[in-house]
């Protein structure tokens, strides 16, 4: 039976339940093609804060505007994609937006340019594909 778009799914990560949704959405209202944006939104179980990563359409930056383009994936113009809804993607973006400072017990929600978490979540990505931890960063 496939999975109805509408609810929110569960991840669990070092222990912690988080349930996450991924959106379409325009920046006006009955804004088309330039004007799209993918968000992930996390949630840890129990918990009031929440984590928002936006995907804003823009120069170099291509987020799905319609037939062709996969629901869901988001990649800058010369790199390789994420795809929101894969759990892998998922959790790279979760440990990265934690390692930016986010808490998921905090008391209220934040809200994240995902472009810039796109390039650690792709190296966890590769890492996590070859079964070892990423380096850090900085």
């Amino acid at each position: 039976m496939p999975r109805s778009p509408g609810r929110a799914r569960r991840i669990v990560v070092d222990g912690d339940t988080y349930t996450w949704s991924v959106r379409h959405s325009h920046s006006r209202p009955g804004g088309g093609a330039g004007d799209c944006c993918e968000s992930l939104t996390l949630h840890l179980a129990g918990a009031r804060g929440h984590l928002r990563i936006l995907f804003r359409e823009g120069p170099g930056r291509l987020v799905p505007n319609g037939y062709p383009m996969v629901s869901g994936e988001v990649s800058l113009t010369s790199t390789e994609s994420l795809h929101l809804h894969e759990p892998g993607t998922v959790r790279a973006l979760l440990e990265e937006g934690r390692a930016a400072g986010w808490r998921p017990d905090g008391p209220s929600g934040r809200e994240v340019d995902g472009w810039t978490l796109f390039e650690g979540a792709l190296r966890r990505r590769a890492a996590a594909r070859a079964g070892r931890r990423p380096a850090p960063q900085g």
